[in-house]
């Protein structure tokens, strides 16, 4: 019986002095675990300067992984660069410090894109906050054109579409996964929810640090990929990255990206997170 081999990329860089090692070790330990036989990881390290290489060697003796260290752009070009490496049908992406918790997860996902012929199956997740607390990211894949429906994590991708795709659009920096993620909805690629919970990151904290930053490309992100659609205005682009309110001609052909039956849930979703975000940015003027 014909099993599709999976590809896992990684990036990773200086991951011992930056005491990433054991949460690599996870995930290595848990995706060797995984009861999936088929699947390849490959890491693409940004020529590491400390232990980083050294581990990564160990690995790779004993067939855990295979990896390529030279000098990279970012996780971005790391990530398109192991993709270009990849053999799989299908690949995902996990940073140094995420893990697979459900051994079962890549076996299912297969199951269900190879049943469905998917082109990418997203799915909820675990996600640790840096004060240690964890919560539940549930998909919210009607909202994909206002926010980020899921982490890149909780993805996985059909290679051929990443590649019909040019992969990550690595001109973005913090958000060239939820570019790519319009780009895929946009472009009519089937996607599938699978409702299992296998996947656990580590929330990342550049967007955060870098706000200015992340809401210029989010502002970058709308324009590239909606001026096409509608003719969107400054003043239009500001008020959907800043509390996602866009113009209702726009979302008459964006809606159209969705099943008809999903029409009338596509535009109660958008109202509500409309609503919260308006609410939370009334409240955030009312603090100053």
């Amino acid at each position: 019986m014909y099993e599709p081999e999976v590809s896992i990329i990684t990036p990773t860089y200086n991951i011992v002095d930056n005491g990433q090692a054991d949460d690599f070790t996870l995930l290595i330990n848990l995706l060797n675990r995984q009861t999936y036989e088929y699947i390849e990881h490959i890491v693409i390290d940004n020529a590491s300067t400390d232990g980083t290489q050294v581990l990564l060697k160990e690995y790779k003796n004993s067939g855990y992984l295979n990896f390529f260290s030279e000098p990279d752009r970012g996780k971005y070009d790391a990530m398109n660069k192991g993709l270009l490496r990849a053999k799989g049908k299908y690949v995902g992406f996990l940073s140094c410090d995420d893990f697979y918790h459900d051994i079962t997860g890549i076996a299912d996902i297969v199951n269900v894109m190879e049943s469905e012929d998917a082109d990418f199956c997203f799915f909820p997740s675990y996600c640790c906050q840096p004060d240690g607390t964890v919560f539940q990211f549930v998909p919210a894949m009607l909202n994909v054109f206002q926010v980020a429906p899921c982490p890149r994590q909780a993805v996985i991708y059909k290679k051929s579409v990443l590649n019909d795709l040019r992969g990550f659009d690595e001109k973005f920096k913090l958000l060239a996964d939820y570019d790519l993620m319009i780009r895929l909805v946009l472009q009519g690629y089937k996607g599938v929810l699978f409702e299992g919970n296998i996947v656990t990151y580590k929330m990342a904290t550049e967007a955060v640090k870098h706000s200015v930053q992340a809401e210029a490309e989010c502002n970058h992100i709308f324009y590239k990929n909606y001026k096409p659609i509608y003719p969107v205005t400054n003043e239009m682009l500001d008020r959907m990255v800043k509390i996602s309110e866009f113009p209702k001609p726009l979302l008459d052909k964006l809606v159209k990206c969705f099943p008809e039956e999903d029409h009338d849930l596509f535009f109660e979703r958008y109202q509500q997170m409309y609503n919260l975000r308006r609410e939370a940015a009334r409240n955030l003027k009312n603090q100053r």
